[in-house]
């Protein structure tokens, strides 16, 4: 701790931030962004250590890479480091009057409202809804066949996400216009958007159209509700019912921005993060087979999932946070310096986009050994090299902004995992893919095909 303490002190003779080299007139390092961010960030992080600057188009940007760096981006009051400059290009998706869009306290007051919804006992039910969720959908496979994988692991979690998180009046409308909506609301999160969300592309008026049509579907369930007087468990009933520390309730817009808002942290990233963990484990055989001895030693006597049983399987849950580390959904979580903020020999400027990566942070070779290899045991003891540092691992973010739906998140991975590898054996039908940096949330490039089998073997599920 006093070392870091050294490094958030400016020293009385501060130098340049390096800056990395290649940059273009006006354009700065875009085009090497653009083609493959983090190989341009791995370079700069090689070449110059855990501070420098580059510039996309006219914009300066600072990478903070390594724990100590992290941990003074992580710790930095939101009056320094703030996150609702950057993420202004959420407003179009979530609304008015929500998140990135209100005051920090508003803000902290909305996401209040979520607690509720993750505390154990939603969890246990939660639990139970992914079991069932996903056993619909092994169900609906057939005996052998051919599926694409990201749009499989986006439709199981829309099912699971809308009916724990919003309500099974929503889930059952998933057929009927609202995952198409939802879809187009996801392809508006891009990096085109990022810098510029306003822009009539196609991409954002098809963003926008569904937008009006997701306010619609959830306008005429809260409206369904008032008229029947029905009580329904679940966080869009509670929701309606709140009311901020003034005593004001919430308007049917702001239920809606918050419902979307916690929607896409329960379900965008983890179909995502799903893709790619099935993805590692199709090429490891070996581990997918202490997947299903685990299950069955847990699950063969009472043949029903619980929140409990997902709890002790920690080898999907190794393969999990390892797919985090190798393939993190948000490769760049990034803030805007507003007041000049030192780190060691340096000042980083007001005004400048200070960024973290997750993509460069997780395979520095000091923290993680042989860091391109997939190996989900590097968690486990004695190993746990997540531990030799509580920002090892960023791929939920940290801080104030650390992903609340975290464990929701990793809970429902685990769970689509169990089963579909219970149920089936699993092989790449179109090699393994490169990322697709094209969009915000990071999955694989497409075609991204698998094929599958039932097993003949007995499952651990009734």
């Amino acid at each position: 701790m006093v070392q870091l303490r050294s490094k958030l002190t400016s020293s009385p003779e501060q130098r340049s931030i390096p800056e990395l080299d290649g940059g273009a007139p006006l354009i700065g390092h875009l085009l090497d962004f653009q083609r493959d961010p983090v190989a341009m960030l791995s370079r700069g992080r090689r070449q110059l250590g855990e501070l420098f600057q580059f510039r996309l188009g006219p914009r300066p940007f600072v990478l903070f890479s390594g724990p100590e760096a992290h941990d003074a981006y992580f710790s930095a009051p939101e009056d320094q480091l703030n996150a609702k400059a950057v993420y202004q290009f959420t407003v179009p998706i979530f609304g008015r009057g929500v998140a990135y869009d209100v005051a920090p306290q508003i803000m902290a007051e909305q996401l209040g409202f979520l607690y509720p919804a993750l505390r154990e006992a939603a969890m246990q039910r939660f639990a139970r809804i992914m079991f069932e969720e996903v056993s619909l959908f092994a169900d609906s496979l057939g005996e052998e066949g051919e599926f694409d994988l990201p749009a499989a692991m986006n439709e199981l979690t829309v099912n699971i996400a809308s009916r724990c998180l919003i309500g099974q009046e929503v889930r059952d409308q998933v057929d009927s216009g609202f995952a198409d909506a939802y879809h187009d609301l996801q392809k508006g999160i891009n990096t085109l958007g990022f810098f510029f969300p306003r822009l009539p592309t196609p991409a954002h008026r098809s963003r926008d159209r569904a937008r009006r049509q997701v306010a619609d579907i959830f306008g005429q369930v809260m409206a369904a509700r008032r008229r029947s007087g029905t009580h329904h468990d679940d966080f869009m009933r509670s929701l309606m019912d709140a009311s901020y520390s003034d005593g004001r309730a919430l308007s049917d817009e702001e239920v809606t921005g918050i419902l979307l808002t916690v929607l896409f942290a329960g379900q965008h990233t983890s179909a995502v993060l799903a893709t790619w963990t099935g993805l590692e484990l199709m090429r490891t055989p070996d581990y997918v087979e202490r997947v299903r001895d685990e299950s069955h030693a847990i699950y063969g006597e009472s043949g029903l999932m619980s929140l409990e049983g997902l709890k002790q399987q920690v080898t999907i849950e190794h393969a999990v946070r390892e797919c985090e580390r190798l393939h993190p959904p948000l490769i760049m979580l990034i803030r805007k310096v507003l007041q000049p903020m030192p780190y060691g020999d340096y000042v980083v400027p007001a005004g400048t986009l200070a960024m973290v990566s997750p993509a460069v942070a997780h395979r520095l070779p000091e923290l993680f050994a042989d860091p391109d290899r997939f190996n989900p045991d590097r968690f486990a003891p004695p190993a746990r090299e997540d531990k030799q540092h509580h920002y090892s691992l960023i791929g939920f973010g940290g801080g104030a902004h650390r992903c609340m739906g975290k464990h929701f998140a990793e809970t429902q991975i685990q769970a689509i995992w169990t089963v579909l590898l219970d149920r089936f054996d699993f092989s790449l039908a179109t090699g393994f893919p490169s990322p697709n940096y094209g969009s915000w949330v990071t999955g694989p490039q497409t075609p991204c095909r698998v094929r599958y089998r039932r097993r003949s073997q007995e499952s651990a599920f009734r």
